[in-house]
């Protein structure tokens, strides 16, 4: 029992993780909390299943399958980029000099915005998946894993891995550091500011878009509603870890998934919300750097 659940809290967590990574981004280079970022996540997985029901009526994903799959993230990741960008662009750079209250509300608002366009656009009935992969998998000391989790957790760990080495090892991954440190100080080295943290939007909305894909594969119904709390989770995974810290993100989000999948099977799943919100108050209070502590300082 504990190690099909510590099985399906890895997974969960993975797709938590990816989500974080775009709130702790943009977090440690503006300074602000993007409540429209799971909205962008609801729209991978809507976007997911339009390109491969697409991909299935024109009878390719019958027998390409892998090839679609990786067809609709790559769409998918590329229509989330956009959103994502566009987002900076029209309601937070206009008030990146504004006092901090001004860029949330307005992200509030962008939030709300979005979900109610899917909702018009797409209908405010679920979208189900279209049954690709197989369910079947490996069985071993009483769990089993399946190759869809297989699939996550090879994505996800391949998409972190890469992202660490980006910000670590490129000389634009310096620049993003430069910058979270002390905008001013890399504006006079020469950084355009702007363009990096439109790659930072665009980035963390990629990484969105793939765990929407993920999720709308793994759990097979998606709705205009689950990028809400798929988002406070999140976001309550970026501060456990520690905002503004991309590992701190990645740890965050595997130990919410797996906390909450133990509070699901040893305690019951209609108080699973519950559990994520009251560890959310309690790292506020007891430890507001996060467990790894972030890397961002406040400055006046």
């Amino acid at each position: 029992m504990f190690l099909q659940q510590l099985i399906n809290g890895i997974t969960l967590g993975a797709m938590y993780a990816l989500i974080a990574l775009g709130y702790t981004m943009v977090y440690g280079i503006l300074g602000l909390i993007n409540f429209a970022h799971g909205e962008i996540y609801m729209m991978g997985a809507y976007l997911g299943i339009i390109f491969f029901g697409l991909l299935t009526d024109m009878g390719i994903a019958q027998n390409n399958l892998l090839i679609s799959i990786a067809i609709s993230f790559i769409g998918a990741a590329f229509y989330c980029g956009t959103y994502g960008v566009t987002i900076e662009r029209i309601g937070y750079r206009p008030l990146r000099h504004s006092p901090r209250l001004s860029p949330l509300i307005s992200a509030i608002g962008m939030s709300i915005f979005l979900q109610n366009y899917v909702m018009l656009t797409q209908g405010s009935i679920d979208k189900v998946f279209p049954a690709a992969i197989s369910a079947s998998g490996i069985n071993a000391f009483n769990a089993s894993i399946t190759i869809i989790q297989l699939v996550i957790l090879f994505i996800s760990v391949i998409l972190m891995f890469s992202l660490h080495l980006f910000v670590k090892k490129t000389k634009i991954g310096k620049a993003m550091r430069a910058v979270a440190q002390d905008k001013k100080m890399a504006s006079l080295l020469g950084i355009d500011i702007d363009r990096l943290i439109a790659l930072t939007f665009i980035i963390g909305s990629v990484l969105a878009a793939a765990a929407g894909i993920m999720a709308a594969i793994y759990y097979g119904v998606v709705n205009f509603t689950i990028g809400y709390v798929a988002g406070i989770k999140a976001f309550t995974a970026a501060v456990l870890g520690g905002i503004g810290n991309i590992p701190g993100a990645m740890l965050g989000g595997f130990m919410l998934g797996f906390l909450e999948t133990l509070c699901s099977a040893y305690i019951s799943s209609a108080y699973k919300d519950l559990f994520t919100f009251l560890i959310l108050i309690l790292v506020l209070i007891l430890r507001p750097s996060g467990l790894i502590g972030g890397t961002v300082s406040e400055k006046p």
